[in-house]
């Protein structure tokens, strides 16, 4: 049974709560990079970020995710999980989730204990974690295959 359907009321709400989560996840990360280079602030803004990716960021991408599936469930025929874009889309949410949880969680820890050798990688892998936010943008926004 369809729940919704593309462009009706219900399906634009998840919609809308589908990108609500994907820039609640992702905001405070890209605004990181700019903070920890402020004089001094580096060790306090790694235990600030720390708090903020086990609290909220994680747990927004999360449900971005579980969201973006019933998105996929909720739009009848148009959209389907063999599709072309949907399987790249779901395992790089998949990697990024792992990203956050093995390395930028840790490395955050390390910089907010003052472990310098872990402040420079801190900003690698916050890029790599920005460049798969793009891919997967791209992948929503042009849907391959679809």
């Amino acid at each position: 049974m369809v729940v919704g359907i593309v462009d009706s009321t219900g399906y634009n709400i998840v919609l809308l709560l589908h990108i609500i989560f994907v820039i609640v996840a992702f905001g405070g990360l890209f605004l990181a990079p700019m903070l920890s280079r402020v004089d001094g602030a580096q060790t306090s803004v790694a235990a600030v970020m720390v708090k903020y990716v086990q609290r909220v960021a994680l747990p927004a991408l999360i449900l971005a995710g579980v969201v973006g599936f019933a998105l996929i469930s909720m739009s009848g025929e148009k959209y389907k999980f063999d599709q072309a874009w949907i399987g790249p889309a779901m395992l790089l949410w998949l990697i990024e989730i792992a990203l956050m949880l093995v390395g930028i969680v840790p490395a955050q820890k390390k910089v907010a204990a003052g472990d310098a050798s872990a402040a420079k990688m801190l900003p690698m892998m916050t890029g790599v974690s920005h460049l798969i936010l793009i891919v997967v943008v791209g992948l929503m926004v042009f849907k391959p295959g679809a």
